[in-house]
C-alpha cells in the first residue's frame, strides 16, 4: 500500500492505494479513512485499490467550495478523470455509499460497477431512525455492530491527540454535509433510475444507524440492482462479517465480467 496527495480542483486529496487488477475506489463513511483496513487488504488480492478520503476530512483539504454533498460527489468524477481510471468498480459505505450514488448518477462513464454499503441519501416517511449527531462517541461505536465485542475492542483504544483532532474534523465535515436535511438529500431518488451500471446494495440486518427497510427501497429505485442482506450485522458488514462481504463483492464483480 502507497500513500500520496493528488490536488483535485485546488483541493489536496490524500489518498492509499495498493494491489494490483481492475480498480476499485473505495469511499469511507463518516468516521473517516486513511486506515488500510482487513477488508481493503483483502481485496487488493484481486483489485487496484483506490482509498481517497474525502475532501474536509482526516489528511485532506477543506477547500473554500466544500459546501454540500454534491461538492464531495464532483470531487470523486474528478478523481477518476485525473487517475485516468476506467471500468471502475466504486463502492461506497455509509456517507461514502451517499456519495457514490450522487455521483453515479451525474456519470457512470467510467464505472464497471457499483455497491452501497448502508448507504444515507434517502428519507423514508414513517420509518424511524436515531438522531446520530446525539450519539455519544461510545453509543455510536456500539451503533456500528451487532456483535458488541468488535465494539468493546474499539472503545478500549485510548485515542491520542492527534486522533482526537482527525475524529473532531471529521465531525465537522460531516456536519456540513448531512445536518440539514438529516442524513439525505431531498433530490437524489427521483434521479437513481439514471445508475445505469451493475448495482449491489449491500446491509446489516441489525443496523441500528438505518434500518434494514432501507436496502428494498434502494434496490427498488436502482434498475437492475442486487439487494444482499447479512444476518447477524450491524452498520459495518465490511468489518463484522469482512470475509463474506468481500467474497459477496469479488463474486459479484467477477460475474459483470469486467
Amino acid at each position: 500500500m502507497k500513500e500520496e496527495f493528488i490536488t483535485i480542483n485546488g483541493c489536496r486529496i490524500f489518498l492509499q492505494r495498493g494491489g494490483e487488477g481492475p480498480p476499485l475506489l473505495w469511499l469511507h463513511g463518516a468516521g473517516g479513512g486513511g486506515r488500510w483496513t482487513p477488508a481493503l487488504q483483502r481485496l487488493a488480492r484481486r483489485f487496484d485499490v483506490i482509498a481517497p478520503e474525502h475532501p474536509g476530512f482526516g489528511r485532506s483539504d477543506t477547500p473554500a467550495w466544500f459546501d454540500n454533498i454534491h461538492d464531495v460527489a464532483y470531487c470523486v468524477l474528478d478523481l477518476l478523470r485525473a487517475l485516468d481510471l476506467r471500468g471502475v468498480h466504486m463502492v461506497g459505505a455509509s456517507l461514502g455509499g451517499w456519495v457514490a450514488a450522487e455521483a453515479a448518477v451525474r456519470s457512470t462513464d467510467r464505472l464497471a460497477s457499483l455497491t452501497l454499503i448502508g448507504p444515507a441519501g434517502l428519507h423514508m416517511k414513517g420509518v424511524p431512525r436515531p438522531d446520530t449527531f446525539l450519539w455519544t462517541d461510545e453509543e455510536a461505536t456500539r451503533a456500528l455492530f451487532h456483535d458488541q465485542s468488535l465494539a468493546d475492542a474499539m472503545l478500549a483504544v485510548e485515542p491520542d491527540e492527534a486522533e482526537q483532532d482527525r475524529r473532531l474534523k471529521n465531525r465537522f465535515a460531516t456536519a456540513r454535509l448531512a445536518w440539514a436535511p438529516r442524513w439525505f438529500d431531498p433530490h437524489l431518488e427521483k434521479w437513481l433510475h439514471r445508475i445505469d451500471v451493475p448495482t449491489l446494495v449491500a446491509w446489516g440486518a441489525e443496523d441500528r444507524y438505518l434500518p434494514q427497510v432501507y436496502a428494498a427501497h434502494w434496490g427498488g429505485r436502482i434498475p437492475g440492482s442486487e439487494v444482499h442482506v447479512f444476518p447477524d450485522c450491524g452498520h459495518s458488514p465490511q468489518s463484522e462479517k469482512m470475509d463474506a462481504f468481500c467474497t459477496l463483492l469479488e463474486d459479484f464483480t467477477a460475474r459483470i465480467g469486467r
